[in-house]
């Protein structure tokens, strides 16, 4: 019986080969959690929930420092502290300022002084040699499938001839063609691919973003206009109140006049009725 091994996910087990080689994750939980770009820093992590756009380190310096500025050199939206993102000051502590990168042409790139840690020896910046290694490797993905099916047409084609017994045959190479120089053609398509793919899913995320302001902004109009709405017809029955009361004092005050009239009225004559009686 074939060994099983433990999903580090949800701790099922499987065999080997159904398990991711990076994350050692089952299919389901591929699917569930699947590796996205961090919304600021865009760097990859597993995706807990669809409305989880930012990786845990990133959401913990919003908590403690605010929403976080484009950085200076990278242009990553991922500057917490000051104009420059923790990745570019502490390659600039160590490396020294940055250069121009050789592929996005921003001054983001850091010198290590070592050939070896380039990337088929040219200076690029953090994101540029991400998006590189992934086009390589797609690359080579894309040429081992296309020399299996190669060959297999190959040997489709020589059995074919050989139970024909027809004309010659001349052997075709699939390395040769690999090796031709449409091949850096079509390295340079793949990575535009990439960088557009790249491209469309940050401008989706703002779009995103976009649309939770707007909806935010007009919740925000709704209950302002309905606190308005409140608030004046409380002043206008709060006018009304003060008006009758008003009135209704003025009444009583009118009321009032009148019966001290009619008082002074009658001792007067009181006194005179006083005064004439012998």
């Amino acid at each position: 019986m074939a060994a099983l091994y433990a999903c580090t996910k949800c701790h099922q087990r499987f065999p080997f080969e159904a398990l991711s080689q990076g994350q050692q994750l089952c299919k389901e939980c591929r699917i569930a959690h699947p590796v996205v770009k961090c919304t600021y820093c865009r760097t990859e992590y597993q995706q807990e929930s669809k409305t989880n756009t930012i990786c845990k380190k990133c959401a913990q310096n919003v908590q403690l420092y605010g929403t976080p500025k484009p950085c200076q050199y990278c242009n990553i939206i991922a500057a917490f502290i000051g104009n420059k993102c923790q990745r570019c000051t502490n390659s600039e502590k160590k490396y020294g300022p940055p250069y121009s990168c050789e592929q996005c042409k921003q001054q983001c790139a850091f010198d290590r002084k070592d050939d070896r840690k380039k990337v088929d020896g040219k200076l690029l910046c953090w994101l540029c040699t991400l998006s590189y290694k992934r086009v390589l490797q797609k690359t080579k993905e894309q040429r081992k499938h296309l020399s299996s099916s190669s060959r297999t047409g190959h040997q489709e084609k020589e059995q074919y001839s050989r139970l024909s017994g027809g004309g010659h045959y001349t052997s075709f190479s699939p390395d040769l063609a690999l090796d031709s120089p449409g091949t850096d053609h079509f390295v340079i398509i793949a990575q535009l691919k990439e960088e557009v793919a790249t491209l469309k899913k940050m401008l989706h995320q703002k779009d995103q973003m976009i649309l939770e302001k707007e909806k935010k902004i007009t919740e925000l109009k709704a209950d302002f206009q309905y606190q308005e709405s409140q608030m004046r017809a409380k002043m206008n029955q709060m006018e009304k109140t003060h008006k009758e009361v008003t009135e209704q004092l003025q009444a009583k005050n009118r009321e009032l006049l009148k019966q001290a009239a009619a008082l002074s009225k009658s001792k007067k004559s009181e006194k005179s009725g006083a005064i004439t009686s012998p």
